[in-house]
């Protein structure tokens, strides 16, 4: 089974860099007419300069003159776009629920994501939150997204890339989702334009993103980091999550905008997406006992961008 799926892997990363894309016409409105085909493809956009590539999911349910949903869902550092999607699968969500999945490609070698000053949180000087707004404007031209349900979710740097897209594009991202999220602290500080709803899952066995925080490496402690969300969001209330086998957590509520702040807490979890049906034994448990993908969704269905 981990042989096929490390085959899998290396397979994906080829086929990120070698398939050809299909360009399509970025000049139409709302609603869209025969331009979107449901299926997966991989497409490409220019961003500062640069040619960026990103996975596209349109789920078979999709119709161009109704508004749906867009969720984007960034790897980690040293992984890719295709294997985010294999790792995640939040195309069996989407197509059961009904909305557009986007997986954006890092920089770099290892590929990353300038989610902070640290030069693990991937700061090469490439601007990755203008290619997040670089990439929902091109999306908005060419499908029928609704632009009060956008959502942005990542694991470790892409975790990390997640927060500071809530801290800068509070404008245009509903909600965000975190899984073992890295978070480092960038220029400018975090300072959104408005309460931005967030859930995020860390295991406490977790080796590369300590639970208990690394300031040697400029991460903080989750609990903390969680706490300070919420009183960002202004959140007057909080509450325990009863325990679920290893699983437990914090519940924040009361907040501005109504933007809650969760946080699940994994036992013994590692470095690793709760409820993936691929384990990735070098980097600690997988938790069973919930779906991060599954919790995630139904989080953002109550938060949309208000």
């Amino acid at each position: 089974m981990i042989k096929r799926w490390l085959l899998a892997m290396l397979v994906s990363m080829s086929l990120l860099t070698s398939v050809s894309v299909e360009r399509i016409d970025a000049s139409a409105e709302c609603p869209v007419s025969g331009l979107a085909r449901p299926g997966t493809s991989i497409q490409r956009i220019e961003s500062e300069g640069l040619e960026r590539n990103y996975l596209l999911h349109v789920p078979a349910g999709y119709d161009s003159s109704r508004p749906v949903p867009l969720v984007v869902s960034l790897h980690g550092l040293a992984s890719n776009a295709i294997q985010q999607a294999v790792y995640s699968r939040w195309n069996d969500v989407a197509d059961r629920a009904n909305f557009i999945t986007v997986y954006p490609q890092g920089t770099g070698r290892p590929p990353r994501w300038n989610s902070g000053g640290s030069r693990l949180g991937g700061a090469n000087g490439v601007d990755d939150v203008q290619f997040m707004r670089d990439l929902l404007a091109d999306l908005a031209k060419r499908l029928c997204i609704d632009p009060a349900r956008i959502y942005v979710n990542g694991i470790s740097n892409g975790g990390g890339m997640s927060y500071r897209i809530a801290c800068e594009m509070a404008d245009q991202v509903a909600a965000i989702g975190t899984v073992a999220g890295a978070f480092y602290e960038f220029p400018g500080g975090c300072h959104p334009s408005r309460p931005v709803p967030v859930i995020a899952f860390h295991g406490t066995a977790d080796p590369l993103v300590n639970f208990d925080g690394n300031p040697r490496l400029g991460l903080p402690k989750i609990t903390t980091w969680a706490a300070d969300w919420a009183a960002r969001n202004g959140c007057t209330t909080s509450e325990a999550i009863p325990a679920k086998g290893e699983v437990s957590g914090i519940r924040y509520t009361g907040c501005k905008g109504h933007a809650d702040v969760v946080l699940y807490r994994i036992e013994g979890g590692g470095h690793t997406w709760p409820g993936s049906p691929i384990p990735v034994f070098i980097l600690g448990k997988t938790t069973r006992a919930i779906n991060a993908t599954e919790t995630m969704w139904a989080f953002f269905e109550q938060h949309p961008l208000t």
